[in-house]
């Protein structure tokens, strides 16, 4: 999952990037609108979490140029003081969720696993293929009954294809999924490598990640 952070606050911002990354997110951050702009022209995200008060506007802004030009990425709204009206209003401007500050760190991480998944059209957070169970939340992948040891970019490479199981996902979106922007010593050579990796530890499972020669990756879950 690729997830763009759009707050100004160091001390929260470091926090929360901290612990979605070792939940295999890839996160950018953002502290200013203009830089959030910057990030959205030239990045797909599967998730956007914005903060409302930020020192050149207010993160609804960005909300509602988003939404005008046709962009529904999933975007979850953080703010310290939200009333009533704050909320009817950044729904109504198109947000999909909300969270007050202060927030626990695991209720922000689910609820952005809750708006990954309505995105990808997957209800439940355990999913069953063959003989392969996959749970994002809980961080397990289990072949019958034995845990699948996986690093953090091995799992995130995975749950893109779990959640995209039977089509073809692209080199460049799984990279897009699997780095971020800090990453810029890491090339497309680097995403090749986790996809032997990965085939290796599967190998025994009932799903297979096939190559599509010109076009990328798709987990055939039907084998």
């Amino acid at each position: 999952m690729r997830l763009l952070l759009v707050e100004d606050t160091f001390d929260m911002a470091e926090a929360i990037m901290i612990r979605l990354e070792r939940s295999g997110v890839a996160c950018d951050l953002a502290k200013t609108l203009e830089q959030a702009r910057a990030c959205v022209e030239v990045q797909r995200y599967d998730v956007i979490v914005l903060d409302i008060n930020l020192p050149d506007g207010l993160g609804t802004e960005l909300l509602k140029e988003m939404r005008a030009a046709g962009d529904r990425t999933p975007v979850l709204m953080l703010t310290a003081e939200f009333s009533v009206d704050d909320r009817v209003s950044s729904l109504n401007s198109g947000a999909d969720d909300y969270l007050v500050k202060p927030f626990d760190h695991r209720e922000l991480e689910a609820r952005i696993r809750a708006l990954y998944r309505r995105e990808q059209n997957d209800k439940a957070e355990e999913l069953t293929l063959g003989n392969l169970t996959f749970n994002a939340s809980a961080r397990v992948v289990r072949q019958d009954d034995s845990p699948i040891d996986l690093t953090r970019r091995e799992f995130s490479l995975l749950e893109i294809l779990v959640r995209n199981r039977g089509k073809t996902v692209s080199k460049e979106r799984l990279f897009d999924g699997v780095f971020s922007f800090q990453d810029t010593d890491v090339g497309m050579n680097a995403l090749e490598l986790y996809i032997a990796r990965l085939r290796k530890k599967l190998a025994g499972c009932s799903v297979k990640i096939e190559t599509q020669r010109g076009l990328g990756y798709k987990l055939d879950a039907d084998a």
